[in-house]
């Protein structure tokens, strides 16, 4: 068995310290000016670390980081890492996690997530808040989300086989030309929602925004409930939706079957798109 290089009560400054370290268990470190502290690296364990430089840990496979925090300084700072497992950590830099796979995040604060989690294939989440900035998510795929609390603008563009549970979101334009999503029990806050998307279910969600779930191949709604400012819903979607409660106007479905409890208005008109047959329902 391989013993692990224990470093402890350092602080390290200037370009690529700690380049090329592999196997070391970090404790209590400071990484203060400078850019690229940690590349080119693998099994490396870090426990009570801050991190002010730029570029810290770049190209690493392998990575624990417990009870730690990232400055705004620390901008870009988890790049091309592979395996990296978080917890109880805060961040205040921007651009986080970008070209990664195999990424596990629990109880951790990202307060400017402004481009974070780009092109993440395999990121699991719980417990996370973000804050701030624009188009988290984009470009990721196979992500298991859990009690997000998120208030960013243009989250989950692009991305494919999402799972989001216990979550909510507050933001404008999400999950945007996406494919296999799957939402239970969360609020959804924000216009545009889905628009362009495929293979999209909605499970026990309350949905808040104007001109929600448009241009949506193969939309599924189970037990769901619409605010009372929701106009211009489904326009040009196919649909299978269960809808607890009042909708306030649906427009131009292209087909499927909706259900809902009362509705206010329903508007076809002369630039509904074929096979133009959806049902609409008022359950009884």
């Amino acid at each position: 068995m391989t013993m692990m290089t224990i470093i402890k009560d350092k602080e390290f400054g200037g370009e690529r310290p700690l380049f090329e370290t592999h196997g070391a268990l970090l404790e209590n470190v400071v990484i203060t000016d400078g850019e690229s502290a940690l590349k080119h690296c693998s099994g490396i364990e870090m426990t009570g670390c801050r991190f002010f430089g730029k570029y810290p840990l770049w190209h690493i496979d392998g990575c624990t980081v417990r009870d730690s925090y990232f400055a705004p300084g620390a901008r870009s700072a988890i790049w091309y890492t592979n395996n990296l497992q978080m917890r109880d950590c805060v961040i205040d830099g921007p651009k986080f996690f970008r070209e990664m796979r195999d990424v596990n995040l629990e109880r951790v604060v990202i307060n400017d997530a402004d481009e974070t989690f780009w092109r993440v294939r395999g990121l699991r989440l719980k417990d996370v808040t973000l804050r701030g900035g624009t188009y988290p998510f984009m470009f990721s795929e196979d992500i298991e989300v859990e009690n997000l609390d998120s208030d960013s603008k243009y989250v989950f563009q692009y991305c494919k086989n999402v799972v989001v549970r216990n979550s909510k979101i507050i933001t404008k334009d999400s999950f945007w030309e996406c494919e296999n999503i799957t939402v239970y029990d969360s609020l959804l806050d924000g216009e545009y929602l889905a628009w362009h998307s495929k293979n999209v279910r909605l499970v026990n969600c309350r949905l808040a925004g104007e001109q929600l779930l448009c241009y949506v191949d193969n939309l599924v709604l189970e037990n769901c409930e619409f605010d009372a400012a929701c106009d211009r819903v489904f326009e040009y979607s196919t649909v299978n939706a269960e809808i607890r409660g009042h909708i306030t106007n649906i427009k131009n479905p292209t087909s499927g079957c909706i259900v809902a409890d009362s509705i206010g208005s329903v508007t076809i008109d002369e630039n509904i798109r074929k096979p133009a047959d959806c049902e609409i329902i008022l359950r009884k």
